[in-house]
């Protein structure tokens, strides 16, 4: 029997939910993060969210490789193709380690370097985001419970009438580049906001653009371009061209890139 694309996102939101108990255990302790090679940090609540989350994987998508951050950082490099799964076991570590609530477990499909379904759940906030076949859906989730699609309600973009133009800003990477090109676009609001919640902060019509200069990898933005595409908005490069997954040439580093509501023509 064929899976759906809203299905495997239904399914990512159930394992989202799993892996967010162990996070939520290493939330409530005092913790000291290490650092990776890159000199970003880690928690141990980003290792074992790992394990469950592609260890579940295993019965939902056998066949199809996994690009997951922390197992990338230690030398696991699948080799992929035109599918392949995108995974972020605790974005946003350094909201975690600060406690605002504002990271987020990241799980995304890419077809053709395009995402095709993907989960965002801020187990903190108690918020979970799925997007997929041109829907998406936002609703209230506690981790560790099982996944309940009917708890959900159907999430869309700002429709471009309103008279103030909101962006999004990261609230630990904004730099004098995005707010430049932030001006330019006629804003006239900021709002901030940690980790992948940016994107799901514009696909719930929160916001009319989230501009991003600085670097990303892969898994940090796949679950929630998924999101926006749901919801009827469009992630692109700064120049308007597709942003694409599958940038093995980079090492699955991201360029600069534009979440819309309203794309420009």
């Amino acid at each position: 029997m064929t899976t759906t694309n809203t299905e495997l996102a239904h399914a990512f939101a159930e394992i989202c939910l799993k892996a967010a108990l162990p996070v939520m255990e290493v939330y409530a302790q005092e913790f000291t993060p290490e650092q990776k090679e890159d000199r970003s940090p880690v928690t141990e609540a980003d290792k074992r969210a790992e394990v469950v989350i592609l260890e579940a994987l295993k019965d939902v998508l056998p066949d199809v490789p996994v690009l997951a951050e922390e197992s990338f950082s230690a030398g696991v490099r699948p080799e992929v193709s035109d599918r392949f799964l995108l995974v972020d076991p605790v974005d946003g570590t350094k909201e975690f380690i600060k406690k605002n609530g504002e990271f987020t477990i990241n799980i995304a499909l890419i077809e053709n370097g395009v995402p095709v379904a993907g989960c965002v759940y801020a187990p903190a906030l108690e918020r979970l985001y799925v997007g997929a076949d041109g829907a998406a859906a936002a609703g209230a989730a506690k981790p560790g419970d099982d996944f309940d699609a009917a708890s959900l309600s159907p999430i869309k973009v700002r429709d471009g009438s309103a008279p103030e133009k909101i962006a999004v800003m990261s609230r630990s990477h904004a730099d004098e580049e995005t707010r430049k090109f932030a001006e330019d676009q006629g804003v006239t609001e900021t709002i901030s906001a940690g980790s992948s919640l940016k994107f799901c902060r514009v696909a719930e019509g929160a916001a009319d653009l989230y501009p991003r200069f600085g670097p990303t990898m892969e898994w940090d933005t796949g679950a929630g371009h998924a999101v926006v595409n749901g919801a009827g908005g469009k992630v692109t490069r700064p120049d308007g061209s597709p942003f694409l997954y599958g940038k093995v040439d980079t090492g699955y580093l991201n360029g600069p890139f534009v979440v819309w509501a309203q794309p420009k023509a």
